[in-house]
C-alpha cells in the first residue's frame, strides 16, 4: 500500500475518464500550463458503485482512516473491497501480520544450530536441542502460506497497473517464491541441507512491511555517495602510511630492532591490518610499542597517523552523515502531512457527491460527516474534538472545503492529560490536609527520602563488599529498608487521600511508585514470614525458595530502580530521558533495518565460520586450579583469542553470532576476533570483519549520533524558547508531526487535485 513520490508521476491516461485533460501534466514544469479545476457540476463514478450514497460514506470513513495512519490512498474503493482494506488494516491483523515476522525471524535461534544451550562456550556446552526435521519447517510453511495471502490482498486491493509499478511488491512476490522452493528442497533432502537460502530472505518480510524503514532505505541509498567519498579518503590515508610504515619498520640484520617488523609489519595484510585495527583505536598503544622502545620519535609516525585519520576523517564522516540526515525527519513528516492532506481532501471529494444535485458548490452535509465520525476508528479524544468542531456548522448544514480541512487540524495535535477534580471534604482539617498532601513539596520530600535510601544501601554495600553471606548483617539493612518502604506506603496513602483514587492513578509518576511501593510491602511480609525477622537467633544461612540474602538483593534492586521517580522533577534531566523516548519512537525505522543488518551478517558469519573455532582437546574442561598445567601445554600469545579466552565469542549458533557481531561493533579487541579467524580459515576472512566493521561501528554508530544530535537539538532549543505558561495555556500540545511546521510546504489545491485526478480506481469527472 506505499507509494512514494506522492506529487510527482505522469497521468494514467489508459482508462480514457479524464477527457481532453488526461494527456495534461499535473503541477506544470517550466514553460508548462498549470492546470485549474472547476468541480461545479462534477459527476463521481467508482468501479464497480452503485447509486448507493452509503458507498461515499464508507469511501469517506476509509480515506480518513488513511489520512489518520498517513496510508496511500491509492486502492480499490469499491463497496467489497473497502470492507477487505478496513479488515486488513484491522488490528488483529496487523498484529497476526507482525507476529508472523516474528516468529520467521526468531526460527533461525531454534534451527540447526540450534542456540539452546545454556552457554555459547564450546568448553562447557552441552549438546543442544535439536529439533527434529519438520517442526521449524512446518511453523515457516505457516508464516509462507501467511505472506502469500499478504501479498494476494495487497495486490488486489491496489490493482494490477499499480503492482507492476511497485518494485517491492514484486521482491515480495520472489523471496516468497525462493523460499518456498528452498523450503520444499529442504524437506526433500529430510533437513540435511548445507545452506538455506530462504534464511538470508528472511529479514525482506520485516522491510516490505514499515513504510518508515523503505523511506530509511531510500535516505541511506542517497547518503551512500558522500560516505563513500569519505571512505575512499580513509582507505587512501591507510594506504599511504601503510607503505610508509612498511618502509620504516623494515626487517633490519639486528634482531633486536625487528620488533615492530615481526609483530605488525611482516606483509602487507599484516600492515594493513595493524593500521586499520589502530584507525579504531582498539590495539593503542600495543601496536607502537616495539618501536617506541628503541626511539621515541617512532611515535610521531603512529600519532599522526591517529589525528588524522580518526580524530580528523573519521569525525568528518560523522559530519557528513549528521549533514545528511538532519533533514530525515522533516522529509518524513513532510510526506506524512501531504498523504494526511489527500486523504482528507479524498474525503471531502466523495462526500461532496452526495451534494450534486443539490447545490452548484464544493459543499459537504454536516450530518453526512458526523455519520463518517462515528464510523471512523480513531482515538476517542480525536473523534470528540473533530465532531465538536464540526457541529458549530450545524446551524447551516453544510461545510465548504476549507472548513472540512480545518476540523481535521484536531489530527495533528496531542491530548494533554486532564486530571480529574481533587476530592471535596467537608471537614475544615480534612481540607487542610488535603492542601498539605497535595502540595509539591511532599513530591520534593520524597524524592529526597529516596535519595536517602540508596545512599544508604551504598553505604553498607561498600560495608559488606568483603564480607561473605554468612558473615553480613542482613538485619541492618532489612530494619533500614522497612523504615523507608513505610514511608513510601505512608506517601502513597496521603497522596491518594488528597487526590482520590481516580486523581492518583492519573499521574504516570503515581503509577510507578505506588506499584513499585506495593511489591516492596509484598516482600518485605513475604521476609518477616519466612525468617521470623526480628528474632535474637535467626539464621542468615537458612535455606528457603530464597535466601534471606538473596530477598534483601531483590527489595534493594527495587528500591534502587524506583529512585528512578526524580527525573521527571529535574528539567534538564527531564530534557534527556524524553529525548531517549522519542528516538525509541523515531527510530524504530533505523531499529529495524539494524535488525535486517545483524541478520544477514549473522547468517553468513555462521554459512563462513561454524565450528572453524575449537579448543584443544586438553582445554575442554579446566578450573583456576589447573590453569597452570593448561598453559604449559598449550601455548597461548598475549593479546590473542586464545588467551583472552573468547571461546564464548564464535560463529557456532545464531545466538552467539549476534553478541560476537555486537562485539565487533563496538571495535574494544576486535582486532582479537578477526587475527583468529584468519588463523583458523583465512586471511580473506579478515573482509567480513572489517564490512561489518564499516556497516556497524562507522555507518550505523555515526547515524546514531547524528540523530540523537537532531533530536537533543531541537528540544533544547525549544525547551529554552517555551514558558512554562505558555504550555499550560494551551490545550492541546503540538506532536511530531509540527516540530517542523515552519519548514513544512503545505500541498496545494492543485496538487491535490491532480492526486485524484490519477487515482486508478476512483474516477472523476471534472
Amino acid at each position: 500500500m506505499e507509494t512514494e513520490g506522492l506529487l510527482t508521476g505522469t497521468v494514467n491516461t489508459a482508462s480514457g475518464d479524464y477527457g481532453s485533460k488526461s494527456g495534461s501534466e499535473c503541477g506544470g514544469g517550466p514553460g508548462s500550463r498549470r492546470m485549474s479545476y472547476s468541480v461545479s457540476g462534477q459527476s463521481c463514478r467508482v468501479e464497480g458503485a452503485t447509486d448507493d450514497e452509503d458507498l461515499y460514506i464508507q469511501q469517506a470513513v476509509v480515506f480518513i482512516e488513511d489520512a489518520i495512519q498517513y496510508r496511500s490512498i491509492n486502492h480499490r474503493v469499491d463497496a467489497s473491497s473497502l470492507q477487505l482494506y478496513r479488515w486488513y488494516y484491522s488490528r488483529i491483523c496487523q498484529w497476526g501480520l507482525g507476529l508472523t515476522i516474528a516468529v520467521v525471524l526468531l526460527l533461525a535461534f531454534v534451527e540447526r544450530p540450534s542456540s539452546l544451550s545454556i552457554s555459547s562456550d564450546p568448553r562447557y556446552r552441552s549438546q543442544p536441542w535439536e529439533p527434529p526435521c519438520g517442526f521449524t519447517e512446518s511453523f515457516e510453511l505457516v508464516c509462507l502460506i501467511v505472506f502469500t495471502l499478504d501479498l494476494a490482498v495487497k495486490s488486489y486491493l491496489i490493482g494490477w497497473d499499480e503492482f507492476r509499478k511497485s518494485k517491492w511488491l514484486i521482491g515480495y512476490t520472489a523471496v516468497i517464491t525462493v523460499s518456498v522452493i528452498d523450503w520444499v528442497l529442504s524437506v526433500s533432502m529430510v533437513c540435511d541441507e548445507k545452506l538455506r537460502v530462504r534464511r538470508l530472505l528472511r529479514p525482506f518480510f520485516l522491510l516490505q512491511n514499515s513504510s518508515l524503514m523503505k523511506k530509511t532505505l531510500k535516505c541511506i541509498k542517497r547518503t551512500l555517495p558522500e560516505i563513500a567519498s569519505v571512505i575512499l579518503l580513509l582507505a587512501l590515508h591507510l594506504c599511504l602510511f601503510t607503505m610508509i610504515g612498511m618502509l620504516l619498520f623494515a626487517k633490519t640484520e639486528d634482531p633486536k630492532k625487528n620488533g615492530e617488523w615481526e609483530l605488525h609489519f611482516r606483509d602487507l595484510p599484516a600492515s594493513l591490518t595493524s593500521l586499520l585495527v589502530l584507525l579504531t583505536t582498539a590495539n593503542n598503544p600495543d601496536v607502537m610499542i616495539p618501536a617506541y622502545s628503541l626511539n621515541r620519535l617512532y611515535s610521531i609516525f603512529f600519532v599522526t597517523f591517529s589525528v588524522i585519520g580518526t580524530y580528523c576523517l573519521m569525525n568528518l564522516l560523522t559530519a557528513i552523515i549528521y549533514n545528511q540526515f538532519r533533514g530525515y525527519l522533516l522529509l518524513s513528516v513532510q510526506t506524512s502531512i501531504i498523504r494526511r492532506r489527500l486523504g482528507i481532501r479524498a474525503a471531502f471529494q466523495v462526500l461532496s457527491c452526495q451534494g450534486v444535485q443539490q447545490a452548484a458548490v464544493e459543499c459537504v452535509r454536516v450530518d453526512a460527516v458526523l455519520q463518517v465520525m462515528s464510523r471512523v476508528q480513531m482515538k476517542s479524544y480525536y473523534r470528540a474534538a473533530v465532531t465538536t468542531e464540526a457541529q458549530q456548522c450545524a446551524d447551516v448544514g453544510y461545510m465548504d472545503r476549507e472548513q472540512f480541512r480545518k476540523i481535521f487540524d484536531e489530527l495533528d495535535k496531542d491530548r494533554i492529560e486532564e486530571h480529574p477534580p481533587l476530592p471535596q471534604y467537608d471537614s475544615p482539617i480534612l481540607q487542610r490536609l488535603q492542601v498539605v498532601f497535595s502540595h509539591y513539596y511532599l513530591t520534593i520530600l520524597g524524592n529526597a527520602m529516596a535519595l536517602a535510601n540508596v545512599m544508604s544501601i551504598c553505604t553498607i554495600l561498600v560495608l559488606n563488599s568483603e564480607k561473605t553471606t554468612a558473615e553480613r548483617d542482613n538485619y541492618i539493612m532489612e530494619s533500614i529498608n522497612l523504615c523507608f518502604i513505610l514511608y513510601y506506603l505512608f506517601e502513597m496513602c496521603v497522596k491518594i487521600f488528597a487526590f482520590g483514587w481516580r486523581g492518583y492513578l492519573s499521574y504516570k509518576n503515581n503509577v510507578f511508585d505506588g506499584l513499585l511501593t506495593i511489591i516492596l510491602l509484598i516482600l518485605q511480609i513475604t521476609i518477616y514470614l519466612t525468617f521470623r525477622i526480628p528474632y535474637s537467633h535467626w539464621n542468615p544461612s537458612s535455606q528457603s525458595v530464597m535466601s534471606l540474602w538473596e530477598m534483601i538483593r531483590l527489595v534493594n534492586m527495587l528500591i534502587v530502580f524506583r529512585f528512578l521517580r526524580i527525573i521527571p522533577d529535574i528539567k534538564l534531566m527531564a530534557l534527556v530521558a524524553s529525548t531517549m523516548l522519542d528516538l525509541l519512537k523515531n527510530l524504530r525505522a533505523f531499529g529495524g533495518i539494524l535488525v535486517v543488518v545483524y541478520y544477514v551478517f549473522a547468517v553468513f558469519g555462521i554459512w563462513l565460520f561454524e565450528r572453524a573455532i575449537k579448543p584443544p582437546p586438553q582445554m575442554s574442561v579446566f578450573t583456576n586450579d589447573t590453569m597452570e598445567n593448561i598453559t604449559s601445554n598449550f601455548s597461548m600469545a598475549c593479546g590473542t583469542y586464545e588467551q583472552l579466552e573468547y571461546w564464548p565469542n564464535n560463529f557456532d549458533d545464531f545466538g552467539a553470532t549476534i553478541l560476537l557481531l555486537y562485539n565487533v561493533m563496538v571495535v574494544n579487541n576486535w582486532q582479537a576476533f578477526m587475527d583468529a579467524y584468519s588463523r583458523y580459515t583465512t586471511d580473506w576472512s579478515k573482509i567480513y570483519f572489517v564490512c561489518w566493521w564499516l556497516t556497524s561501528s562507522v555507518m550505523w554508530v555515526n547515524l546514531f549520533v547524528a540523530l540523537i544530535l537532531e533530536n537533543f537539538i531541537y528540544k533544547w532549543d525549544r525547551s529554552h524558547s517555551c514558558s512554562v505558561t505558555d504550555v499550560e495555556k494551551i490545550r492541546y500540545q503540538t506532536s511530531v508531526q509540527l516540530m517542523f511546521r515552519e519548514q513544512i510546504q503545505e500541498p496545494t489545491e492543485e496538487e491535490l487535485l491532480c492526486q485524484l485526478h490519477q487515482h486508478p480506481h476512483l474516477h472523476l469527472h471534472w
